[in-house]
């Protein structure tokens, strides 16, 4: 197990720089609970985890929140812990015993829901920082449940928004067989089916073989991939659903008729990425790496836009009373700088945060989604993802 706890306070000074704020002092304790899954080492080094990743971002969000927390007598604590599975329900009983009532969780859904059940018996509002299934947003979304990740519709939705823009309507989809790629590949066909895009062939790729990471894995996949590829319709675009990693950074350079690849491998939809500079978030970056010494993930990101959506509403409000925060923070009074464009704020139907999808092709970004053209009765951004009408999710009723 690993614990940190980062402390840091500010002296309360300016207070009429925050006008409308009742001032006083206030402790806002949260947390982060990481859940360390054993997997298989990804398909390239350069992919190799940060053991901080997630607490790097926490540590900033935390900073953050303390220089604009300490004019107002507000003071911030974040514990930071990682667990193995089978530890993470006692770590949670042991943050709750703490008396902390907002957790930032970086888990599978399954694990997720368990512990979000937990911390609502203790009236504490959790945000997800990683898992993107569908039905922690629709059947089994919970109330005291927001998501700072984005779901896997809304990644879908991003790609095939760009596709469509640049008028690549012809797909072939390319997935993998395991649950994960499974879903994946639902969701680029619903985001195919909301676009006019049309899925002119799908193939099922089967990974035998041993490590990827070995030469006779290189040249497995290398000799199966132009073959599986052949004989396909006439396309424009690739679209991989490889949430494993398996075969999916093959396919750029081993297709069988060279087109353009999305989805997970090629242009891919992220959060964040170390390269992104554009609305803003050179600042954001430098004072990441400052803290972390290496670029800014997805995970990170999550975890920094939930706990500064925290101070945000304590900020507000005054209030660190998790109902009052839950509630400021599903109004249309809370807006948050994402530096991907528009402000973010949260879907009242579901807790899913509103935002920009990065299209990163490994070095830069490409284009940020929504595209232009594509239009929303009352917030552009939910033209990604499943709208209000198409949600299942009854707990935000």
């Amino acid at each position: 197990m690993v614990r940190h706890v980062l402390h840091l306070v500010f002296p309360a000074l300016c207070l009429w720089a925050l006008t409308g704020v009742q001032a006083g002092a206030l402790d806002v304790r949260a947390a982060v609970l990481r859940i360390d899954y054993q997997v298989r080492l990804p398909v390239s080094r350069f992919e190799l985890l940060p053991a901080d990743r997630g607490f790097a971002g926490a540590t900033l969000a935390n900073e953050d929140n303390s220089t604009t927390g300490g004019f107002l007598g507000h003071r911030y604590e974040t514990v930071l812990r990682a667990v193995a599975p089978d530890g993470a329900d006692a770590a949670l009983e042991d943050i709750l015993a703490e008396g902390i009532r907002f957790v930032v969780v970086i888990a599978r859904a399954d694990d997720l829901l368990r512990l979000s059940d937990r911390a609502a018996q203790s009236g504490a509002l959790v945000f997800n920082a990683q898992a993107p299934d569908m039905a922690l947003r629709d059947g089994d979304c919970r109330a005291n449940l927001l998501h700072t990740a984005t779901s896997l519709q809304q990644q879908a939705d991003a790609i095939l928004q760009f596709a469509v823009w640049k008028k690549w309507t012809r797909l072939v989809l390319i997935s993998g067989s395991n649950p994960a790629d499974i879903a994946m590949a639902g969701a680029y066909r619903e985001a195919a089916a909301k676009f006019g895009a049309t899925i002119v062939g799908e193939r099922v790729f089967e990974y035998s073989g041993g490590t990827r990471r070995t030469d006779s894995g290189h040249v497995l996949v290398q000799r199966q991939l132009p073959a599986f590829m052949q004989d396909l319709p006439e396309h424009d675009v690739v679209i991989a659903a490889d949430a494993s990693d398996y075969f999916g950074p093959y396919l750029t350079y081993h297709l069988w008729t060279p087109r353009p690849v999305m989805g997970a491998a090629g242009l891919r939809p992220v959060q964040m990425h170390g390269g992104h500079e554009a609305y803003g978030a050179t600042q954001l970056q430098n004072r990441f790496e400052a803290i972390a010494g290496r670029y800014m993930t997805d995970i990170d990101y999550n975890a920094w836009i939930a706990l500064r959506a925290l101070g945000e509403a304590v900020t507000r409000t005054g209030s660190a009373a998790p109902e009052t925060v839950r509630g400021f923070l599903l109004s249309d009074q809370f807006e948050l700088a994402g530096f991907k464009g528009h402000q973010v704020d949260f879907r009242d139907w579901n807790g899913q945060m509103r935002q920009e999808v990065i299209l990163f092709d490994g070095r830069i970004t490409v284009s940020v989604s929504p595209q232009d053209g594509f239009f929303h009765q009352t917030a552009l951004q939910d033209t990604l993802g499943r709208d209000r009408a198409e949600s299942a999710c009854e707990m935000f009723n």
